[in-house]
């Protein structure tokens, strides 16, 4: 199945698309996704062959998973989001032992908010602090990406705490994934985000900033930026 799997990713790579991809998602030497290859497919091209191929194996989707193929990854892990849903429990265990390799943020935003976060929900939450304060940038990003499923249900603790620990995190992924999941949390509930941004506000990265207030009026989102809230 394996096989058959990868010949149709080749059969849907896009030389053009994957010159594009490897700018795009910093593949240069000391960047974030340094030594990433891309097959140049998207995402909705990836969900099809998943969804084809969601009877694979838990061996073969490790297989994929340990892949330097981007698009490869990304298949063994929606493959792992189509999993979660019948058998939580060793799907997020097995997510958890091979995070190494959610190593992009696509892959980590496309699966921490469908895996992570519900099999958080009514468990212990600890983990996603300890994640939060990792060293590795893609484990920050997952702990607050798998906020976004508490969001959702308009629980808003955890998301905010995280925030905060991440509030002075030097990389800009981070601030965008900070900046967004504040945004979300005001999308559902104003006055929560702006009781936070009031407190914070001045100390966040420019970019955490606008990415919290994108949706603010024009006139109070300026305010924001001018420091005079």
């Amino acid at each position: 199945m394996i096989e058959e799997l990868r010949k149709e990713l080749r059969t849907l790579s896009d030389p053009n698309k994957a010159r594009v991809l490897q700018g795009f998602f910093k593949t240069g030497p000391g960047q974030y996704g340094q030594g990433d290859i891309f097959l140049g497919i998207t995402v909705p091209q990836s969900r099809e062959v998943a969804k084809k191929h969601a009877g694979a194996g838990m061996d073969e989707v490790r297989e994929l998973l340990y892949s330097k193929i981007h698009e490869e990854r990304l298949v063994a892990l929606l493959i792992l989001v189509d999993k979660f849903k019948l058998d939580p429990e060793n799907v997020a265990r097995f997510y958890l032992d091979n995070l190494g390799k959610v190593n992009n943020w696509d892959l980590v935003d496309l699966t921490a908010p469908k895996i992570l976060g519900p099999f958080l929900e009514k468990g212990d939450r600890s983990l996603l602090y300890r994640l939060a304060k990792s060293r590795v940038l893609w484990e920050r990003r997952a702990a607050m990406l798998a906020t976004f499923h508490f969001i959702h249900n308009c629980d808003f603790r955890d998301a905010l705490k995280i925030s905060k620990i991440l509030l002075c995190d030097e990389h800009d992924l981070m601030h965008k994934a900070v900046g967004w999941m504040l945004r979300e949390i005001g999308k559902r509930d104003a006055k929560t985000e702006e009781t936070f941004l009031r407190k914070y506000y001045k100390k966040m990265p420019r970019t955490m900033l606008r990415y919290a207030i994108e949706k603010f009026p024009e006139r109070k989102r300026r305010a924001y930026l001018e420091g005079k809230v």
